[in-house]
């Protein structure tokens, strides 16, 4: 449930903080005042898209939190606990900056938005004043039958098994009308491969080659410079060596005179010890000197093979492992190509894997287009179309598609004896309008999600069926957390505490603000929806009524 909402420079709002109870809340007020501001403010704490228009005019930056109610054991806990967030509660931040940029948190930790995405599926679910047009697309038909039966993970699973197999299909056909380019390449990768596999190349040897190789080039400076190095330390008459040890020896008969020449003394030895390790060093490295013109010729040439080799592909000497490598995995997809029966078997395995998880899909919309239209029938039943009927057609596609074996089309019939038709062309304006929100609340009441937000869905509507629509939101409302922005007073009348959202002037520019209405404040707020400018006792009378006052 959706406890707190909190908006800081979000288009014309500059601060506000609103706490939410559970039920059935109405959002109302003048067209324009910014209801709908409130609900995509908690669309982008839930990973939708950022634009930089949304940043208040004048700011450098806007901010949306969203805290979320989570309940222990909840499959919420889980999926925080598994993606390294704290499961006690659910805090989403997305802060969005006039240059464009945005950057999401979620219980303090920065997330990016496919998991505040994720997340969301957990917490709420959004239906735009737009839905119902949505729902005259197949795509969007589909799927909300595949959500409805909790199906889209194995939807997700039958469109990536459909395109491996038709992968595999056109694996088989290129092999077959490829035969001899295919030889071709196979034949000159062979010899690629074997040629630059002769080098036996790689990053650490290719490194201790250019070290030797400037060792064995410079061997003769390299000796000269250790026998000058060792004449001067150790080995010449006036030596480094042996003049730090007279020093050493004057020091020490020195003491008996002045005991405080012991540090310095010690130091000496010290530097002794080094002097005498460096010269045995030294005279190691100069006995293990080289010069080898043989071996440095050798070394050259293997050099000289390699940048060849490099030159000759257009790549850096660093670089031909990866090219050997990538040679390596096109030349065994070429020989997998000639055989043609281990094509085929893997073409038929993968329209086997297609065709069974595509069967499972098929059952499971079979079964929730029954209960779908079963369920909006009936609710037409109740939204002024007696006799209307309403239903899931599944119409079979012989080779199959990525979304499965069928194509899914809402149909409807608005009045008796009217033939069934697609909803895009059967339906008017106002029984799309009353099919869409039947279809939106029974898809809500089929789902997991603890809070439903409607945003303005009941345009179109009005009357006694509005009345009814408020009791069905009202009675979603007693088993989830409902929020419903509407211009109706028979909606919001249903509701369990409203709000009411007016524009005010605030300096140079305008800002919206938020008002928890009381009794009174309801009975004042739809006498005003339902009587316009003017608001009379008998507005007033009726509206109290409505509440049931």
């Amino acid at each position: 449930m959706l406890r707190r909402l909190y908006i800081r420079d979000y288009v014309i709002v500059d601060q506000l903080e609103l706490e939410f109870a559970a039920g059935f809340g109405a959002l109302t007020g003048e067209t324009g005042a910014g209801k709908s501001i409130l609900v995509d403010a908690l669309s982008l704490a839930l990973g939708e898209r950022a634009d930089a228009a949304s940043v208040r005019n004048g700011c450098d930056k806007a901010e949306v939190t969203a805290e979320f109610v989570v309940s222990a054991g909840s499959p919420l806990a889980a999926w925080l606990r598994a993606n390294d967030f704290d499961d006690d509660a659910c805090l989403l931040r997305r802060v969005m900056e006039s240059s464009g940029r945005s950057r999401g948190y979620l219980n303090g930790v920065p997330a990016t938005l496919g998991q505040m995405r994720e997340a969301a599926d957990f917490l709420a679910d959004i239906h735009g004043q737009h839905a119902h047009h949505s729902l005259l697309r197949s795509d969007a038909q589909r799927q909300l039958l595949d959500g409805l039966a909790g199906q889209r993970p194995l939807a997700g699973e039958v469109a990536a098994l459909h395109a491996a197999w038709r992968k595999a299909k056109e694996a088989r056909l290129a092999a077959e009308r490829n035969v001899e380019a295919n030889a071709r390449e196979r034949e000159m990768l062979a010899w690629q491969v074997k040629e630059v596999a002769a080098l036996s190349f790689d990053a650490s040897s290719w490194l201790e080659t250019g070290l030797e190789h400037k060792r064995l080039a410079h061997a003769a400076t390299l000796q000269a410079g250790v026998e000058e190095a060792l004449e001067e330390l150790s080995e010449g008459e006036v030596a480094a060596m042996w003049q730090v040890e007279r020093i050493g020896a004057r020091l020490r008969q020195l003491l008996d005179c002045d005991p405080s020449l012991k540090g310095a003394l010690e130091t000496i030895e010290g530097a002794q010890i080094q002097l005498q390790e460096a010269a045995h060093a030294l005279r190691h490295y100069r006995d293990r000197i080289d010069i080898d013109p043989a071996r440095l010729a050798e070394v050259e040439s293997r050099i000289q093979a390699v940048h060849d080799a490099a030159r000759k592909y257009r790549v850096q000497a660093e670089e031909l492992p990866q090219l050997l490598a990538g040679w390596g995995a096109r030349l065994s997809e070429l020989e997998s190509l000639q055989d043609a029966a281990a094509l085929a078997e893997r073409e038929a395995q993968a329209q086997r894997d297609y065709l069974a998880r595509a069967q499972n899909l098929s059952r499971g919309r079979r079964k929730a287009a029954a209960a779908l239209g079963k369920a909006v029938t009936e609710a037409m039943q109740q939204l002024a179309m007696p006799g209307g009927r309403f239903e899931v057609a599944l119409d079979p596609l012989p080779e199959g598609a990525a979304h499965g074996l069928e194509n899914v089309e809402f149909r409807v019939s608005a009045h008796p004896g009217q033939p069934g038709g697609p909803l895009s062309k059967v339906a008017s304006g106002g029984e799309l309008s009353r099919i869409g929100l039947a279809i939106q609340v029974i898809a809500s009441t089929a789902g997991n999600v603890p809070t439903l937000v409607f945003d303005e869905v009941d345009v179109g509507i009005g009357g006694g069926v509005a009345e009814i629509v408020g009791r069905l939101l009202k009675q979603l409302g007693s088993e989830r957390q409902v929020l419903c922005v509407t211009h109706l007073p028979q909606v919001a009348a249903q509701a369990d505490w409203q709000w009411t959202i007016a524009k005010e002037g605030a300096g140079k520019g305008v800002v919206s603000r938020v008002t928890p209405l009381d009794r009174e404040g309801r009975i004042e707020e739809i006498a005003r929806m339902l009587g316009g400018v003017t608001i009379t006792p008998t507005t007033r009378k009726h509206a109290a009524e409505m509440l049931g006052y």
